[in-house]
């Protein structure tokens, strides 16, 4: 028996000593429900901010429509529509044109969200359908006062290669046709990512 407690007491300081430096190595804290993880072991590398340049197709009016209201207020006293709400599966192009090479998507809906102003909720997903961002997307939501010259939404996650994604986006009218609705708007997107 007195042979065997050495022996033991040396196997639980190396089991003590072996979960010591795994805890530190992994750098995990766990908390009920939650733990704090190391980003390398999620295989996260180096954060980089990439920049697009793309244009976003709202089409209302043809045979096609990209853009198409899915909710009228019942009684609406407003001058600029308050309420009505659009689903959107916009095509995202390279260029200002439509026949210009398609990126991607946006995919989502606006809601005119003011009773004064013509001013925008944007909640949409940049949906990529080319190149190595194929299969990813980014998320945009927040306030577009269509009006000004120069509108800036925040990015607020993304999917793919767009995961753990922050960063805003600039918009401005290319150009709009008020007989029918349909728009043209760049968009410059600046989004951190790893």
């Amino acid at each position: 028996m007195a042979r065997f407690l050495p022996i033991f007491a040396t196997q639980i300081i190396f089991l003590l000593f072996l979960l010591f430096l795994l805890s530190s190595f992994t750098k995990i804290q766990v908390h009920g429900y939650a733990k704090t993880m190391n980003k390398n072991l999620m295989g996260l590398k180096k954060e980089k901010l990439t920049h697009f340049q793309i244009y976003w197709h709202d089409i209302q009016s043809g045979q096609n429509p990209t853009s198409i209201s899915v909710v009228r207020p019942p009684t609406n006293t407003s001058t600029n529509g308050f309420g009505i709400i659009n689903m959107i599966d916009n095509p995202l192009t390279a260029g200002p044109e439509m026949s210009s090479k398609m990126v991607g998507r946006a995919q989502g809906f606006y809601a005119l969200a003011s009773q004064e102003e013509v001013d925008l909720l944007m909640a949409m997903n940049f949906a990529f359908i080319e190149g190595k961002y194929n299969g990813s997307s980014i998320t945009v939501l927040g306030r577009n006062p269509v009006f000004s010259k120069m509108r800036e939404m925040p990015v607020i996650g993304g999917s793919g290669l767009f995961r753990f994604a922050r960063g805003y986006v600039q918009a401005r009218t290319h150009n709009f046709d008020p007989k029918t609705g349909d728009a043209t708007v760049q968009y410059n997107v600046y989004v951190m990512h790893y």
